[in-house]
């Protein structure tokens, strides 16, 4: 029987095996067409290997989590630290205040998306020469290098106005670096698993990143607790503190991917040049067309609601402080709650992955998150219990929803091109990032109210799931036949 990557894919101008006229349902199971690297794809995998590759997404949390989601954005970034100085004593309530939130709310938004366009045009030709020079190890180095910098320069956002926009340009840096360091992380998922264990180590994953956040947010909670032990913390000191802190954390938490993880070999393809890489995914994207369009298809409906995923967890503590009035330690005891839930249920739904298969996960879960996210809405009156519960169920669904993208496309990846085809998720997926921040951002602008932000997040996570339902992919026929 032919492989899935003879018969998804041309090599070098070579004739796919896969005729024209093929229905890619008919392709064979997950069980002989999942891509592994090395001969035996039913060898054991090393224990140390796979918990060192799931220690990358332990390390590299907190930037989610503390900086981006619970702390330093919702906290600090979009405090009235950065706002009129005028404007600071007239207080919530009041329309010119509120105002000036929102802007802030909004403006965070826009530069997330900034930062996704240069995902787009980077990630899927670096994932090719990472691919094709077999150094994704070392691409995953630089870009994790380069985003613990980032962290680091937020110690320099000071508590004024004038700063602002030093803090969005960080953080939207560290976004993607963040990005582009995962389009070779998730390309070694298939290094440090089996066909039949693929789905619980991605869940692996997931849960330990979550769960480093639940740790490092309870650090910052301690430490707030502690009033930090008499630090002086006028001009925003603790929180440039804390992004320090994730930075370290990275450091001492990130290495041993690059330890126990091999790097993989060379792929059979040559390494072109930056410019001529924009030809070769092209070429690769009519070579999906032709012969694998069910699996770009996915790509294109994942795109849309992976960002509205994103902006769920991006918004959702701003959404906490801003709109249902949450002080600063209930957002951070909201975050470990969070991390917490959506750690189990990540490693939960791996194991429901390898059995009803990955796009049944995604299903359910992103039809929870859309009717969660319109109840948080339409129950903002009854305060602040209302989003301790919906928020909760949201959190529950995010992580098996990715974890389940992230199987389902390993299990399709034809082998020794791994990183260039995460790299086209990584691509489809920055493509579509304007969406959730832009609708986030535009209907705050319209409505001048941050919680209207939440639908505009919540439409675009429908959108993805509407699309989702029209496709249908080789991984699932052979993920629903096996257990």
């Amino acid at each position: 029987m032919p492989t899935l990557r003879n018969r998804l894919f041309t090599r070098n101008g070579h004739t796919v095996c896969m005729s024209k006229g093929a229905d890619p349902s008919d392709l064979p199971s997950v069980r002989d067409a999942m891509p592994l690297e090395g001969d035996d794809a039913s060898a054991p995998i090393p224990r140390s290997r796979v918990v060192a590759w799931a220690m990358w997404d332990w390390a590299t949390q907190p930037f989610n989590s503390v900086i981006i989601t619970f702390v330093f954005t919702a906290l600090y970034l979009t405090s009235d630290s950065f706002i009129d100085p005028e404007l600071v004593p007239l207080g919530e309530g009041n329309e010119d205040y509120d105002a000036a939130i929102a802007h802030l709310t909004s403006s965070l938004g826009w530069g997330i998306t900034a930062a996704g366009v240069f995902v787009a045009l980077l990630a899927p030709v670096l994932g090719q020469r990472a691919d094709a020079s077999g150094r994704r190890k070392a691409w995953l180095g630089v870009s994790t290098a380069l985003l613990v910098a980032s962290m680091f320069g937020l110690f320099f956002v000071q508590a004024a106005p004038s700063y602002f926009w030093l803090g969005v340009g960080l953080i939207a840096a560290g976004s993607v670096m963040s990005e582009i360091a995962g389009v070779n992380y998730n390309a070694m998922l298939v290094q440090v698993s089996t066909p039949k264990t693929v789905g619980r180590v991605s869940g692996l994953g997931w849960g330990l990143g979550y769960m480093g956040g639940i740790v490092a947010l309870i650090i910052v909670v301690v430490a707030t607790g502690a009033d930090w032990w008499g630090m002086d913390t006028s001009n925003g000191m603790a929180f440039r503190v804390i992004a320090v802190g994730c930075a370290i954390w990275t450091i001492l938490f990130g290495w041993a991917v690059f330890v126990f993880v091999p790097e993989a070999p060379r792929a059979d393809r040559p390494t072109v040049g930056l410019f001529q890489g924009y030809v070769v995914l092209w070429n690769d994207l009519k070579d999906l067309w032709r012969h694998a369009r069910s699996t770009l298809w996915f790509l294109l409906a994942s795109a849309v609601y992976r960002d509205g995923l994103a902006g769920v967890f991006t918004f959702g503590a701003i959404i906490a402080a801003k709109s249902f009035g949450f002080s600063n330690e209930q957002v951070m005891m909201f975050g470990i709650a969070a991390n917490l839930i959506a750690g189990a249920s990540t490693v939960i739904a791996g194991r429901f992955d390898d059995r009803v298969g990955p796009r049944t996960v995604i299903l359910a879960a992103l039809t929870v998150i859309v009717a969660s996210g319109v109840l948080v809405v339409a129950l903002q009156a009854v305060g602040a219990v209302a989003f301790w519960v919906l928020g909760l169920v949201l959190s529950a669904c995010v992580g098996p929803a990715q974890a389940a993208s992230r199987s389902l496309l390993a299990r399709v990846s034809p082998k020794g091109r791994e990183a260039e085809i995460f790299g086209l998720y990584a691509t489809t997926g920055r493509a579509a990032s304007f969406l959730a921040p832009a609708m986030w951002a535009l209907t705050i602008d319209i409505t001048g109210a941050t919680i209207w932000g939440t639908l505009g997040v919540i439409f675009v996570v429908l959108v993805g799931l509407v699309l989702l339902t029209q496709v249908h992919t080789p991984a699932d026929k052979g993920a629903s036949t096996h257990a």
